[in-house]
């Protein structure tokens, strides 16, 4: 049987957990900081109120209302079947994240869009957002056979 022993300094044990702590939050800020691309401009960690959803919105290229038709308090359902498992493939089709906010409250601001590409009238735009983040997104037609398509579908300005 071998034994080992080791005298341990307490000043620099406490000096190495502190060193550890700080790398540790350093890399998760950083790897935060890289996640939501580090811009300055309203990003979808940053929105706050309908003016900063316009702004987004306006950087995705839609030209909408200042004012929303609708701000509406939601909560996002747990398990996403039928129409809903279609939303969800549409929404990671454009990197939003909604499926891992099931049973979270969140707010959906609904704008109507002025310049959609056709011209058609009755057009509006969904974004959800939790806390500060864009979760979700999209056009659709309000008309009786009306349509949904992505919010990122549209990447220039008119």
């Amino acid at each position: 049987m071998f034994v080992y022993t080791a005298k341990i300094n307490k000043r620099k044990a406490l000096l190495y957990t502190v060193a550890l702590a700080l790398l540790i939050a350093v890399a998760i800020i950083l790897v935060s900081v890289l996640r939501d691309g580090g811009g300055a401009s309203v990003s979808e960690s940053s929105v706050r109120d309908s003016g900063d959803v316009v702004q987004y919105l306006s950087s995705l290229g839609w030209k909408v209302d200042e004012e929303p038709i609708e701000v509406k308090e939601i909560v996002i359902p747990r398990e996403f079947t039928g129409v809903y498992a279609d939303y969800i493939e549409l929404q990671r089709a454009q990197g939003y994240t909604i499926d891992q906010y099931g049973g979270m409250d969140a707010v959906r601001y609904t704008f109507r869009v002025l310049n959609y590409p056709t011209g058609e009238e009755h057009i509006v735009a969904d974004v959800v957002v939790h806390g500060s983040t864009v979760i979700a997104g999209d056009i659709q037609s309000t008309a009786l056979n009306g349509f949904m398509t992505g919010l990122k579908e549209r990447r220039r300005q008119p």
